[in-house]
């Protein structure tokens, strides 16, 4: 990736569309309007002018005359033309005047099966267009013929059993059935006569339309993307020259899946974003055009800058197709929830603004850590030769229950790959060494680079000088012997996921690599971002992980990159009962669900866009927020509380909700948990209020001899400001 334009062009954020590459005169404004100039893809671009008078004016692509190319747009007021037929690589667009050059600019285009800047593809790669309903790829890209289909709602009350069937092919979020209408959903044919039973909605801006759906399939950087949006029956599509089409809203959710899955494969499209996901069927019938691909599934793929890249090839798409929507949201829960975070971090001005719930802010400091922490700490415990209790147990985790601490280091194991992938083609230590590797790192060795010796990714994983257990000795809930023992038998990881018994020592490039290229979210230039987090409350459930301390740990990093948090709003709400766990969640929550979440972060940036007093995009987000959207929660009553969310401070949501934490805050780190290697300093006996014997001393010393961790120092290669689209 180059760093001219997109440098100036991360400079240049403003108002609620930041979607707005630089341009090189003020004079004659031209910028790319379908995507970052540097970023083009798919050989053609959307191009806009406006000259401030009739001058005698033309435009040129690598000196061929493009002029009448450009038409009025009736969106915009401004004159657009769509490029084609662009050669791979860089190609110069300039205004000239009177035949003298008054701005250009450097546009540079990359195939439609990419990469643009994930470096290099993915091999091997496994096409699944069949199992998308696209038929046999086409080629190695996994290319195919665009499809296209239409459905409405009915008013027909959907069956009973369709109902039932539709649940129980619901298996599993993670194998979707992408062709399976939800109940109350029928197919419909364009050029055939429009049904009796057509329900009407009503969108955002207040038009009464046919709840007709186009939906259209094809595949984007070697991922299978989809768009719908409603398309009112007897009215053309939306175009860039043309206002949208009843029906579409003209704003864009942008919808990323959940889990951290090994890659290697072009994944299924999933259910989320669609209208066979009851819980974003109400966004597409308010007007929202809903946009998602596999690769933004983190399941599919675990690797934030694929899924940018590819998020930025298909908003481009969509842009030249349809035009440039009002603004696009992001929203995603869970690894979904990683990547708008991620997205909105290092790729300014693909999402204007990120829902995230269930969130997390990245996988490397704050997932990563509890897998391996927690399956460490398991075998660590069943070799003890003390008695452990439950309540002790769960303390040294820092969780609710000693039960949601993973018993398996999960994204560590270089076999554990997708069953796409043929196992003959995955790794073996001994029969396969030279095979696919699937642990996270692998995954994205893109980012952190290979080792030179193994050819393996290099990794940012490390606990050396971590004291386990740390806080439950000081509070008196194990004894000396316990936290000792524990710290003894701790271990780490060898380069295949297997435990041993010396601790893993991150590499210092993967280390670099993983602050300088944003893989941690740090919070710096999130501020430009308004953020919703919103959490249904499971600290308590056995075996569940997505925890309330997640947000608190975003907004720690947040506070401290930027000196406040007030572009995000934290909101907590009950915990789904068991069957809404099992069915994704259909049912809404009192008081609060996506529907009203994307309703509010509307508001929100529309508010944005309108103020023209701050001149900090920044201010302008703090300045905005709704008032009906602060931090707070909803009790089990349905009662609103409104308040300060705060991780451990006083309050009635703490007290209905409180947070906890994981195995690195229960060995005294901070909750922002973003330091992956820490500085460390030599074991001080005061530091244990004199509870720690002679012999347990020269014990713990032993156990480590270059010293514990000292978190009021920075992290080993921390940096707060990662390079944006690098």
């Amino acid at each position: 990736m180059t760093s001219g334009p997109l440098a100036l062009f991360a400079m240049s954020l403003a108002v609620a569309c930041v979607w707005r590459p630089v341009y090189a005169a003020q004079e004659f404004e031209l910028r790319v309007v379908s995507s970052p100039a540097d970023a083009v893809s798919g050989g053609a671009v959307l191009v806009q002018f406006d000259s401030p008078s009739r001058s005698n004016w033309t435009v040129h692509l690598d000196n061929r005359d493009i002029t009448a190319s450009f038409h009025l747009s009736k969106r915009s007021g401004k004159l657009l033309a769509l490029l084609k037929g662009l050669k791979i690589g860089k190609s110069t667009l300039e205004t000239r005047v009177n035949g003298r050059t008054k701005s250009e600019i450097q546009i540079f285009n990359h195939p439609l099966a990419g990469p643009m800047f994930s470096d290099q593809h993915q091999q091997p790669f496994i096409c699944q267009t069949e199992a998308n309903g696209l038929g046999p790829a086409l080629d190695e890209d996994c290319s195919a013929k665009t499809l296209v289909q239409y459905y409405y709602k009915s008013t027909e009350p959907p069956l009973k059993s369709d109902r039932d069937r539709f649940i129980a092919s619901y298996d599993s979020i993670f194998s979707p059935t992408p062709t399976t209408l939800a109940p109350g959903f029928k197919p419909y044919d364009p050029s055939g006569p429009l049904p009796r039973d057509v329900a009407q909605t009503v969108t955002s801006d207040g038009q009464t339309v046919d709840y007709i759906v186009r939906k259209e399939i094809g595949v984007i950087n070697r991922a299978v993307y989809e768009i719908q949006f409603i398309h009112a029956s007897g009215h053309p599509l939306p175009t860039p020259w043309t206002s949208p089409t009843p029906g579409w809203n003209g704003k864009v959710v942008y919808t990323f899946g959940p889990g951290c899955g090994p890659g290697y494969h072009q994944g299924v499209l999933p259910e989320f974003g669609s209208t066979t996901d009851f819980n974003y069927e109400p966004i597409l019938a308010q007007g929202y055009a809903l946009v998602t691909s596999s690769l933004n599934v983190l399941a599919n793929n675990c690797n934030d800058k694929i899924s940018a890249e590819t998020a930025s090839m298909v908003k481009e798409h969509f842009i030249k197709q349809y035009g440039e929507p009002m603004y696009t949201i992001g929203l995603g829960g869970s690894g979904g929830a990683v990547s708008v975070y991620l997205i909105a971090q290092n790729y300014p001005g693909i999402l204007d603004g990120i829902i995230a719930y269930l969130s997390a802010p990245d996988i490397v400091t704050t997932v990563i850590p509890v897998f391996s922490d927690c399956a460490l700490l398991h075998q660590a415990l069943n070799q003890s030769i003390h008695s452990w209790t439950e309540m002790q147990k769960t303390a040294i985790s820092g969780f609710a229950t000693w039960e949601s601490c993973p018993k398996e280091a999960a994204w560590l194991d270089p076999k554990g790959c997708d069953s796409s992938l043929p196992k003959g083609r995955v790794y073996d230590r001994i029969s396969n060494p030279k095979g696919t590797r699937c642990t996270f790192y692998d995954n994205a060795i893109n980012i952190f680079g290979s080792d030179s010796k193994t050819g393996f990714a290099r990794r940012t994983l490390d606990n050396v000088g971590i004291q386990y257990g740390l806080v439950a000795f000081l509070t008196g809930k194990i004894d000396a012997e316990q936290f000792i023992e524990l710290n003894e038998r701790i271990g780490g990881y060898d380069e295949d996921g297997e435990i041993v018994s010396t601790r893993t020592i991150a590499d210092p490039t993967a280390l670099r690599q993983a602050y300088e290229r944003g893989v941690a979210v740090t919070g710096r230039s999130l501020a430009n971002v308004p953020i919703i987090d919103w959490t249904r409350y499971v600290d308590d459930l056995p075996g569940n992980f997505h925890t309330r301390d997640r947000a608190f740990i975003t907004r720690s990093r947040l506070i401290t990159a930027n000196g406040n948090a007030g572009n995000q709003t934290i909101l907590v709400t009950p915990r789904p009962s068991y069957e809404d766990l099992t069915v994704l969640n259909i049912r809404p929550m009192p008081g609060v669900g996506l529907q009203t979440l994307v309703t509010q972060m509307d508001l929100w940036l529309a508010s944005i866009a309108a103020d023209h007093q701050s001149t900090r995009l920044a201010a302008k987000i703090i300045n905005n927020k709704p008032v009906n959207l602060a931090d707070g929660c909803i009790a089990v009553n349905g009662e609103r509380i409104v308040e300060p969310a705060t991780y451990n401070g006083a309050g009635r949501c703490n007290q209905m909700y409180p947070s906890h934490g994981n195995p690195r805050v229960a060995a005294g780190a901070p909750i922002a948990g973003d330091i992956m290697k820490c500085a460390l300093r030599p074991v001080d006996p005061s530091d244990y209020s004199n509870r720690l014997k002679a012999d347990q001393l020269k014990r713990l010393t032993a156990v480590f001899p270059t010293g514990v961790c000292d978190y009021n120092m920075q992290g080993i290669g921390q940096q707060t400001e990662p390079t944006i689209w690098h």
